[in-house]
C-alpha cells in the first residue's frame, strides 16, 4: 500500500510540475501587444487615391478563419468539435470566401478572423491568398499553444485584415481593453482596432477606417469598455475632419434586429445589445436585417430547422460627413463561414 501511495504520490507530482511548466512558459509567451502599434502595410506602388464624391462599396465580413462553414459546428456555441474542417474543408472554405470578394470587386474590404499560421488551418496564411493590393493585418489572437479544450486548439496566429486598391498612407493596431486576468489572458484574445489612414486626392483630410472585431465569451463588461473606447476614437478622429468608416463583428445586435431574429436558444450563446443612443449625434448605424449575418455554432446549418439561431452581428458606423447609398446583407447562407459579408456604398462628402 505505501509503496502504491508513492507512486501515486510521484505521478501527481510529475502532473503538476508538467502544468506548472507550461503556465510559465505560457505566461512568458503571453502576446502583449503595445496600446498603439504601427502595422506594416504591404503596398502596391503607385496606388491611386480617394476622390471626394465618388461612390465606394465596401464589404465588411468575418470569414471565421475558413473554418466555420455549413458543415462545421463549435464547442464554445454548444457543439462538439475543437478544429471544425478538415484541411480539404478549410482549403475549399478559403477558396469559396476568395471566389466571392474576386467576383464583388469592392473597393474597400475589411475582414476579421483571418488566419496566418493557425494549427486549425493547417499553417495557411490566409491573407495573402486573400489580398486584393495595398493590404495590412494586425492580430488580436496570438499564441503558441492554446491548451484547451481536449483536444486543444493549439497554435493560433489571427486578426483583422483590410485590403484595398486604394493607398493606405499609414496603419495603426490599438489595442481594447482585456476583460480577462492571468492566468486566462495567456491563451485568450487581445481585441483590437485596425486603423487604416487613406489619403484623399485634393484634400488635407482622410478616410479612417475602423476594422473591428469586439468581444465574445465575456460577461458583458467587456463589449461595454470596448464599445466605449471605439466611440472616443471615432468622435477623436471626425473632430479632425476625418472621414469615419468603422466596420465589422460588433457580437452585438443592432438596434430592432431581435424582433427579426429572436433569441431562441436562451442557454448558450447570447449577444449583447446596441442602443442608437450609443451615438453622437449626426452618426449612424449602417446595418440590414433582411437577412442574418451570423449563426449559432451548436450544430451544422440547417436553414429549415425552426431552431436554428441567427443574429445580425455585422455593420457599420458612419460618420456624418460619410453619405450612406445602400447597405445588403449578402445571404451566401452560411456555406463557407459561420457570418454573413456587409455590403455598403457610400459617398464622401
Amino acid at each position: 500500500m505505501k509503496k502504491f501511495l508513492k507512486v501515486l504520490l510521484c505521478i501527481v507530482l510529475v502532473i503538476v510540475v508538467l502544468l506548472g511548466g507550461a503556465l510559465a512558459w505560457l505566461s512568458i509567451e503571453e502576446y502583449k501587444p503595445e496600446p498603439v502599434m504601427e502595422m506594416e502595410i504591404n503596398a502596391v506602388p503607385d496606388s491611386p487615391k480617394l476622390e471626394l464624391g465618388k461612390e465606394l462599396d465596401v464589404i465588411s465580413w468575418n470569414i471565421g478563419y475558413a473554418g466555420l462553414g455549413k458543415d462545421s459546428d463549435f464547442f464554445m456555441d454548444g457543439g462538439e468539435n475543437v478544429k471544425s474542417a478538415d484541411e480539404e474543408t478549410s482549403a475549399k472554405y478559403l477558396a469559396g470566401i476568395k471566389d466571392f470578394l474576386s467576383a464583388q470587386q469592392p473597393d474597400l474590404i475589411m475582414l476579421q478572423e483571418v488566419d496566418t499560421d493557425s494549427h486549425r488551418t493547417y499553417g495557411v496564411n490566409e491573407a495573402e491568398a486573400l489580398q486584393q493590393g495595398n493590404w495590412v493585418h494586425a492580430l488580436n489572437y496570438s499564441c503558441p499553444f492554446v491548451p484547451y479544450p481536449v483536444p486543444p486548439i493549439g497554435r493560433v496566429h489571427s486578426g483583422l485584415f483590410s485590403t484595398t486598391g486604394y493607398e493606405i498612407e499609414d496603419a495603426e493596431r490599438i489595442a481594447l481593453p482585456c476583460p480577462f486576468s492571468w492566468p486566462v489572458s495567456t491563451a485568450n484574445l487581445k481585441r483590437c482596432l485596425l486603423v487604416s489612414y487613406m489619403p484623399i486626392e485634393g484634400s488635407d483630410k482622410q478616410l479612417v477606417l475602423v476594422n473591428l472585431h469586439l468581444e465574445a465569451y465575456d460577461d458583458g463588461e467587456g463589449k461595454i469598455a470596448q464599445t466605449k473606447m471605439l466611440r472616443e476614437f471615432i468622435e477623436q478622429e471626425y473632430s479632425k475632419g476625418n472621414y469615419v468608416i468603422a466596420g465589422g463583428d460588433f457580437n452585438q445586435t443592432f438596434p430592432g434586429t431581435l424582433d427579426t431574429f429572436p433569441i431562441v436558444h436562451d442557454d448558450y450563446w447570447v449577444p449583447g445589445v446596441l442602443d442608437d443612443s450609443f451615438l453622437p449625434e449626426g452618426w449612424s448605424f449602417t446595418y440590414d436585417n433582411a437577412a442574418p449575418t451570423c449563426r449559432l455554432l451548436n450544430q451544422p446549418y440547417d436553414e429549415a430547422d425552426p431552431g436554428t439561431q441567427h443574429y445580425v452581428l455585422d455593420g457599420f458606423i458612419l460618420s456624418p460627413n460619410v453619405q450612406l447609398n445602400s447597405v445588403e446583407n449578402i445571404d451566401l447562407h452560411f456555406e463557407n463561414s459561420d457570418h454573413n459579408p456587409v455590403r455598403i456604398n457610400v459617398t464622401l462628402n
